[in-house]
């Protein structure tokens, strides 16, 4: 064949391929994406909004609005667009090409065009026979029917003025048996006051006895603790003291950066307050562990609320929040251990755009890690957790280069992720102190670790379970206790 007849069939190919791409069926998009006059919610969209939006956009949630029906969710059509276009909804904020994530909330792009399609079509109904049954949520409640719900002992009311309080109340929920918490979910009673709530499991002491101290005593023991502590009470608040050293590189320190040695594993988590066993704060997502891996809670054990209220100025609000457990119900296996690396002897300059500050943890034993979840203020800006491994490697186990305070997402792994006895984790964060984070209260003042949002803070959560240590011969039980139920 000669060079004029081979140019004559190419052409003539080049031809059909743009005839076949003008005749296509009416409403066949050649980039696959959909036709905007063919996407319904009913059909299209709503069953995208079930599975990657309804868990916070339903009546009673902190969502502006729902999306369990047309009605609620036509008239935020746009802004929808916008936000699912940006990726800025749903709200994800670790970066994609370090690990992967069980609960990863990030859309498809499949699904982003789809919903850009239903919009720019007029965001139109549909029929409603191809609506698909909505989920189902009980009472609010995102982990299903508690087995124990575990109210604050009595109605707690804030008063209308001053700054935020963080306030402490013990329950005693009754066990007199180890229990084994399979799910656990903290539900704010006033989402207009409560910041955040974190409730600890105070074990019984190895002799058995629980005092009952005395007013009297409690302000002895308080003043103290505040003599010998690194922080002074501010009102409801604890503050650092002023003349505290400044370490800003906490891993130079014995301690790693925390105020007092933990030193992990066996049954407790490290913590002067005890065992983490739930937490709410603006977009933390409930703990739900595998089947077999549990969060003990010993017989004889107090719960420990720790309450951070913001008030609504110049008026009187009233809150009764509480916590839902939802027990293991065959055999249990491991024990969750929750971990706080921190560094709490920091100071950011005023001003300072790009201030870092580190925190370090070795584990002592082999461990596999569940979860990661960074902690900061409002100048929080970054934050990424390394291991470094006994044999040189290292791995980044979670980067959250855009850090939000209002989503404090815990990030669980796909696949526990196997760490060797002898590692080292470094977290790093990066605050933002300046003129150009629009969030920062007040860019003129040094701040230090404290518990008001106007202070901030500097932890890396982890959850893990211990290899070598088993709760095998442990029987799970699936109710008990003197809580609401």
């Amino acid at each position: 064949m000669n060079n004029i007849s081979t140019r004559i069939i190419a052409f003539a190919l080049i031809c059909l391929a743009a005839v076949a791409w003008f005749v296509l069926p009416s409403g066949q998009a050649v980039n696959n994406k959909p036709s905007p006059k063919e996407v319904t919610f009913t059909k299209d969209v709503v069953p995208i909004f079930f599975k990657n939006c309804a868990e916070c956009h339903r009546a009673g949630e902190a969502a502006p609005f729902s999306v369990l029906s047309y009605k609620e969710a036509r008239p935020w059509a746009k802004s929808i667009r916008e936000k699912v276009a940006s990726r800025e909804m749903p709200p994800w904020h670790a970066d994609p090409h370090y690990q992967q994530f069980s609960n990863d909330r990030r859309l498809a792009q499949k699904d982003i065009d789809i919903i850009t399609a239903w919009v720019e079509g007029g965001a139109k109904e549909g029929n409603p026979k191809d609506l698909p049954p909505a989920p189902k949520y009980v009472d609010g409640w995102t982990i299903g029917k508690p087995d124990l719900v575990i109210p604050l002992p009595e109605e707690f009311t804030l008063a209308a003025s001053g700054p935020d309080e963080y306030q402490y109340f013990e329950v005693d929920p009754g066990f007199t048996e180890d229990k084994y918490v399979q799910m656990s979910e903290a539900r704010p009673d006033n989402r207009k006051i409560v910041h955040h709530i974190i409730a600890f499991v105070q074990p019984p002491r190895k002799d058995g006895k629980q005092p009952r101290l005395t007013k009297e005593e409690i302000e002895k023991w308080r003043e103290k603790m505040e003599k010998e502590s690194i922080f002074y009470r501010d009102g409801f608040l604890m503050r650092m003291k002023p003349d505290t050293p400044v370490y800003d590189d906490g891993c130079s320190l014995p301690s790693g950066g925390a105020s007092e040695r933990r030193d992990g594993g066996g049954d407790g988590d490290g913590t002067a307050m005890g065992m983490l066993l739930a937490g709410f704060a603006p977009g933390m997502n409930p703990g739900v562990f595998e089947p077999g891996t549990v969060k003990k809670v010993a017989a004889g054990s107090k719960i420990i609320f720790q309450m951070h209220y913001s008030k609504v100025a110049g008026k009187v609000e009233k809150d009764r929040s509480m916590v839902g457990l939802i027990f293991a119900k065959g055999p249990v296996e491991k024990q969750i251990i929750t971990r706080p690396i921190s560094n709490n002897f920091f100071k950011i300059p005023p001003g300072a755009e790009n201030h870092r500050v580190t925190a370090c943890w070795t584990t002592k034993e082999d461990i596999h890690l569940i979860n990661a979840m960074p902690h900061m203020h409002l100048r929080g800006k970054a934050m990424v957790i390394k291991a470094y491994y006994p044999d040189g490697r290292s791995e980044v186990l979670v980067d959250v280069p855009n850090y939000s305070f209002s989503w404090q997402t815990v990030y669980y792994y796909q696949k526990p992720l196997a760490i060797p006895k002898g590692t080292k984790f470094v977290v790093t964060a990066l605050f933002d102190n300046s003129t150009k984070n629009k969030y920062n209260p007040d860019p003129t003042q040094a701040v230090r670790f404290g518990e008001p949002t106007y202070d901030d803070m500097m932890i890396g959560w982890i959850d893990y379970t211990v290899d070598g240590k088993s709760l095998k011969n442990a029987t799970a039980m699936s109710h008990g206790g003197s809580g609401e139920k």
